[in-house]
């Protein structure tokens, strides 16, 4: 996750975009031809499934692909049309963690991304972490989006053209269409995502070591929007109604900042101190899009329920501005994979508007599952970040860390020059205080908030310590 701290100019002209020149390109020989469904969307061509674009339109950054895909089905014939359609057809159940996927795809988040990936669109992403479109231009995709079958799913399927996904009480979900089918290598797709093979991966224990061995792709219609009923749904913003937000507000900046713990004083330290310098750069209404994570996370995080309360307590201390900030849940799961998975929570942002991202320390990144160290070096997706081919148009704001200032009773940001006057509270520190219903230093976090944290680590007996309590959707 992102460290505490604030960006830092990389020169008076700050931000400075690396010039293509400089950004690595494919070779010709490699720019393989646009799968079907990502040429509909580019070139607005339309077919019974073909995605359709999504009706929010407002002078914010351009998604991907130039249009918002928007992959569910009107309300109405069209709805109940596909509803008789996945009767007659194979099923595949999903998961939780793939219907956090269709999710994903269905909202136009992996723009211009019709459905899950069919294998040239894999095989780019694995190896190039992008996407060729039919105009020779590139998109950033990090991340596989893809679904797996066994053996015997796929000889159920045969030579069928369509699939219907549901859901694990075998509702139908939506209709995976011109399907293609083929290997999943498990072992390739870990290696390429993670740099390791190491056993322990969270997301890799969860959703690959035991799934099928095959992999089907297609255009994706979904039936009707995926809800979790669980409280926090209207929270869950498409890019759509993210972007009419921000024309809402007469936002003419957009920074998004992704975290998937409390928020304490140093992070609102750190967007406000952002906000400050895109006003001193000439924008007249920067807005903040906080982005919390809501799709699945390792056992140890704090649940997204408790999040969002701990993130309600922060606007309404004011430790935020409501008026300038956008709370909304980000629906991908986590893979913890670092610089790889960075790019992916960077572009996904990019459809929803935001045209700065804010990154920090060993962003999406967490200790080796065997050896005692961080799995990635703590700079490296900053890096990534300013180089990755597909996110030219997206301002990167790296940022120094801060710390408690013991002096001032407060956070502020480090100054090496004086170390002995700041404390470094960990994310494990903070947890460990809030579970023995320690108080923190004055100034780190707002009361109302450490509150929710307190009450949180109450509830949960040692047996829910040991496993993930988010909700599934309903």
């Amino acid at each position: 996750m992102a460290s505490t701290a604030t960006f830092v100019a990389k020169s008076p002209n700050f931000p400075h975009p690396i010039p293509n020149a400089s950004r690595p390109q494919l070779p010709a020989s490699l720019r393989l031809a646009l799968p079907r469904h990502l040429s509909i969307a580019v070139a607005g061509r339309r077919s019974s499934v073909a995605p359709r674009a999504a009706a929010a339109s407002c002078s914010l950054i351009e998604p991907d692909g130039g249009r918002l895909v928007g992959l569910v089905a009107p309300e109405g014939p069209a709805r109940e049309a596909l509803r008789r359609e996945a009767a007659g057809c194979p099923q595949i159940r999903l998961s939780r963690i793939d219907l956090e996927w269709v999710h994903v795809l269905s909202e136009g988040w992996a723009s211009p991304l019709g459905g899950f990936m069919r294998e040239a669109e894999f095989l780019q992403t694995l190896h190039f972490n992008c996407l060729r479109l039919g105009d020779g231009s590139v998109v950033n995709m990090s991340l596989p989006i893809v679904l797996a079958i066994d053996d015997a799913q796929k000889r159920a399927i045969g030579d069928r053209r369509k699939v219907a996904l549901v859901d694990t009480r075998h509702k139908p979900v939506a209709i995976l269409s011109d399907i293609e089918i083929y290997k999943h290598n498990k072992e390739e797709r870990i290696a390429r995502t993670w740099g390791t093979t190491a056993p322990g991966l969270p997301y890799v224990e969860e959703a690959i070591t035991k799934a099928g061995n095959w992999l089907i792709g297609g255009d994706l219609e979904v039936i009707e929007r995926i809800k979790y009923n669980d409280g926090l749904d209207q929270y869950r913003l498409s890019p759509a109604e993210l972007r009419e937000e921000f024309s809402r507000r007469d936002a003419d900046a957009v920074f998004a900042f992704q975290l998937r713990n409390p928020v304490h004083n140093g992070h609102a330290l750190l967007m406000t101190d952002t906000r400050r310098h895109l006003l001193e750069m000439g924008y007249r209404n920067p807005v903040l899009l906080l982005h919390p994570l809501g799709g699945y996370t390792k056992a140890d995080d704090v649940p997204l329920h408790w999040r969002m309360k701990q993130h309600e307590k922060v606007l309404e201390d004011g430790v935020l501005n409501p008026e300038t900030t956008v709370v909304a849940i980000f629906p991908s799961p986590m893979h913890y994979a670092g610089p790889t998975e960075v790019q992916w929570h960077a572009k996904s942002r990019i459809n929803a508007g935001a045209n700065f991202y804010i990154v920090g320390r060993d962003p999406a990144g967490m200790s080796h599952p065997i050896e005692k160290r961080d799995l990635y070096d703590a700079d490296h997706g900053k890096k990534v970040l300013g180089m990755a081919p597909g996110l030219e148009r997206l301002n990167i704001l790296p940022f120094k860390v801060a710390a408690y200032d013991k002096k001032q009773q407060k956070m502020a940001f480090f100054d090496p020059s004086k170390p002995q006057d700041f404390l470094f509270i960990s994310g494990t520190k903070m947890r460990t205080l809030a579970k023995n219903r320690e108080d923190p230093p004055d100034g780190f976090m707002c009361p109302g908030g450490w509150k929710v944290l307190v009450d949180y680590y109450d509830s949960v007996t040692p047996q829910e310590t040991n496993r993930s309590r988010e909700a599934v959707p309903a």
